[in-house]
């Protein structure tokens, strides 16, 4: 579907609120640079009633964020080298927490990453300020 960047946002707090209440969750969010990944995240975790605003994990690799008792890892795998590296992330924590994980290219962490529940893919289009978004799981 194609979003321009407030539906985007809208979207992303809808699904913070769904997950709210939910198991332990593992998504992924795929695409180009600056397609609005962390931009999505960042409204997933305004609706799960995270109080700090989400920001890239590019070189921390993982950010930690409470949303009321849950806990939010937010993963960018973007500067893994090799899927390898990704071992080292502590995605066995995380879902041992009943943490919601949400993981940027979760493609370059190959077997490491923990099975997606849901995976978004997020690409530019013609228009500026549009976005597709698409459900590949």
């Amino acid at each position: 579907m194609r979003l321009y960047a407030d539906e985007l946002s809208q979207f992303g707090e809808t699904l913070g609120r769904e997950l709210a209440s939910s198991r332990p969750v593992v998504i992924g969010f795929s695409g180009d640079l600056g397609t609005g990944k962390t931009t999505l995240i960042q409204a997933i975790c305004r609706g799960l009633g995270a109080q700090t605003l989400a920001t890239s994990p590019t070189y921390a690799l993982v950010h930690h964020y409470e949303a009321g008792e849950r806990p939010v890892y937010h993963v960018d795998c973007y500067r893994l080298r090799t899927p390898l590296e990704a071992r080292d992330l502590g995605f066995d924590d995380m879902l041992r927490e009943n943490a919601i994980i949400l993981i940027e290219w979760p493609e370059r962490a190959g077997s490491w990453a923990p099975a997606l529940e849901r995976h978004f893919r997020l690409s530019h289009v013609d228009e500026p300020e549009v976005r597709e978004l698409q459900e590949i799981r």
